[in-house]
Parts: C-alpha cells; structure tokens; sequence
C-alpha cells in the first residue's frame, strides 16, 4: 500500500509498518503453497527438517514458496504444489485439487498459503529437497499418524499444526 514504510529490505524478508503494525512479507516469493497427499496405500506423506528460526526440527506438510524460481516468477500455484511435492518427497501427483488459501500468521506476516490435495502419487525418487535443504521424507501410515505425530514431539521434535488442517480435509473426503 502507498503509506506503508519499509523498515529493513533483505535479500529474502522485508519488514514494513503501516499505521502502528510491523509486519514481515516476502520480497522473493508470491505466496507459498501446502500439500495433502495421501498414498493408494492410504500413508500420508510429511517432511522433517530443521528450522532455524525455532531453533529445531519440524515436521511438515509438503510445502514451499511460489515464484521464487528465477524466470518462473509467475508460475501457477498448482506447478509450485506439484514441483514441491516431488523436490521434497520424490512423489510426482496425477492431480491436484485447491482446498483453500488463507494467512498461516496474520498478525506477522502478509503471506497467503493455498492447501492443495494431492492424487495419483507416483514415487520418482527419494525426495529430500534441493541442495539448500536438509529434508528427511516420512511416509506414514494415515491410521497411525496421530501417535506418530506425538512421538515426534516426546523426542523433542516440533509439529506444525498445519497439519492437522491437512488431517481435516482427508477426513471430510471421507465422510
């Protein structure tokens, strides 16, 4: 917007104020996208990797940023979902479905993150993401995946709650 102020411009982040609230947006990506996939063999697919900012490991949801590819800074979200999910994961999907978009931290950020399902999994290779990333692939068994997901944190590793809005929409598929 016209009245906002730039505080700090980095390579990746840039922090602006407008009226009395700080916020964080991305200065090389449009928004991010989120992944759902679910094997034929009903196993959901989660990454782990470190995050600096909380100092940790996380699991995740399949997940990455869109249009931070030099020359592909207007790609579709559904080309970043499906170039995610396979960097990440080594699964390539037949099809992908929107499921919804919306903010991950409103007060912090102006980043929009769009949930897409995805179908049709075929395994390409390992995953483990590019050569900037320290991804560890997980293939979890949907009917187990709760108590896997409180293993994980009893050995001190994070869980992003967005994955239990990914839990969501495979349950309301069902229903």
């Amino acid at each position: 917007m016209a009245n906002d102020r730039i505080l700090y411009d980095g390579e990746f982040l840039r922090l602006k104020q407008r009226a009395h609230w700080q916020f964080v947006e991305r200065s090389n990506a449009r928004g991010a996208v989120v992944i759902v996939a679910l094997t034929d063999h009903d196993e959901l697919l989660l990454v782990e990797q470190p995050r600096l900012p909380v100092d940790g490991r996380v699991i995740e949801l399949p997940a990455g940023l869109v249009g931070d590819v030099l020359g592909e800074e207007d790609e579709a979200l559904e080309i970043a979902a499906a170039r995610e999910l396979e960097e990440e994961t080594g699964y390539r999907p037949a099809d992908l479905e929107f499921l919804t978009t919306g903010p991950p931290s409103a007060g912090l950020a102006n980043e929009a993150v769009s949930f897409y399902r995805a179908r049709g999994l075929t395994r390409i290779d390992g995953g483990g993401g590019d050569d900037s990333e320290q991804i560890t692939p997980h293939v979890v068994p949907l009917a187990d995946v709760e108590g896997w997901l409180v293993a994980r944190e009893a050995e001190g590793i994070q869980v992003d709650p967005k994955i239990y809005a990914g839990l969501y929409f495979l349950n309301r598929e069902r229903e």
